[in-house]
């Protein structure tokens, strides 16, 4: 059932770097320092999530060890989320810049070429972009949010179902 669970924060995840890219390449939203901060902690979410598929998700303790560490990426980018709804919310004049664009502060950096389709964009995180009515940073919060409640309460599901007689045996349980 876990399994199941962080297979899931994966396949959105990852469709959820997809439709960013998408609404980037195609639809030409060009994203925020923000907006590719909570991309980042998306493919985060996605690249652990994986790994933790490796993991003998059936034993307790690698059900714990997956929610802490997809919870990492996902805490980030509600935290950024949050904090770019604040800055959006505030009156054009009050808002704060955000920074220089990263294609800008990382153009020296090894390998470059590789990952700068990821972090290309502007630092206008003022700029608000809506799908079906709602800023993007609201969706954005929304996933992090859910991802979070679903991962810890399945956590907390397997918790109050009793464990298979078989995983009791390998406990050494009578």
């Amino acid at each position: 059932m876990y399994r199941k669970t962080v297979g899931a924060v994966f396949g959105i995840s990852a469709a959820g770097v997809a439709a960013s890219l998408t609404a980037q390449y195609v639809w030409g939203m060009n994203p925020c320092v923000m907006c590719i901060q909570q991309r980042l902690a998306l493919a985060g979410m996605a690249w652990v999530s994986l790994l933790c598929l490796a993991l003998p998700l059936g034993k307790r303790w690698a059900q714990t060890a997956a929610a802490g560490a997809v919870s990492a990426p996902a805490l980030f980018g509600l935290y950024i989320a949050a904090k770019q709804i604040h800055l959006q919310s505030l009156p054009l004049a009050q808002q704060p810049p955000c920074g220089a664009p990263w294609t800008f502060r990382w153009r020296d950096a090894p390998l470059f070429d590789w990952y700068e389709p990821l972090i290309r964009g502007t630092g206008a995180c003022g700029e608000v972009y809506r799908v079906l009515g709602v800023p993007l940073a609201w969706w954005s919060a929304a996933f992090f949010g859910t991802a979070l409640l679903v991962l810890w309460g399945a956590w907390r599901y397997t918790r109050r179902v009793p464990m298979p007689m078989s995983m009791k045996d390998e406990k050494g349980a009578p």
